[in-house]
């Protein structure tokens, strides 16, 4: 961590607030109004629970800059309460707690890749891909000329995760999810 002014805060960077908690700068706002001090509005995200909150201060305070490593990491397995992941630039394994991980797990296999924030050696946030590819385990049998425009019906993947999916997948079929929304986007060929 470096101390900075407040002046030299800019959009998207993640500072150190009270408590060490972290804080992502989403907008800010100098006012500088004739012989009066300058005053600058920041809007910022509390990176841990997401919480948005607005905070004014003196262009010439001093503010901690947190300095993030984004790592990329392959899901390796479940051991009892934790997740391992393994940097793929070090090989280094790192446990992660099912509290922590949270849903996110039911869109991981095994082998899958992730990004992982760090700040110090403490992980903050795991990014997951825009899609993944899963195979249905149970869903109701497929029904002949049925449409995407039908009905949808619920289904489980492989990984536990339950959503809707059109009438036509079947049992074995794979299909590609967003993972931002928990949606069905469309069949996957494994083959491709």
């Amino acid at each position: 961590m470096s101390s900075i002014d407040y002046s030299q805060v800019r959009k998207g960077m993640v500072i150190v607030g009270e408590g060490g908690q972290l804080f992502q700068v989403i907008d800010r706002d100098l006012n500088t109004p004739g012989n009066l001090r300058s005053i600058l509005s920041l809007k910022l995200k509390n990176i841990s629970n997401g919480n948005t909150l607005q905070s004014r201060v003196r262009p010439q305070d001093k503010v901690e800059q947190a300095y993030l490593d984004k790592r990329e990491a392959q899901y390796l397995y479940r051991d009892g309460d934790d997740f391992i992941f393994m940097d793929q630039e070090s090989f280094e394994q790192t446990p992660l707690h099912k509290d922590w991980v949270g849903d996110q797990i039911y869109y991981l296999k095994e082998n899958d890749i992730v990004h992982v924030t760090f700040f110090d050696t403490k992980p903050i946030s795991l990014e997951l891909p825009p899609t993944v590819h899963l195979k249905v385990v149970e869903t109701d049998p497929a029904l002949k000329g049925a449409t995407a425009a039908a009905q949808f019906k619920p289904a489980i993947l492989e990984t536990g995760l339950k959503i809707t999916v059109p009438p036509f997948i079947g049992i074995g079929e794979f299909i590609a999810i967003d993972t931002r929304t928990g949606e069905y986007l469309s069949r996957y060929n494994e083959g491709k």
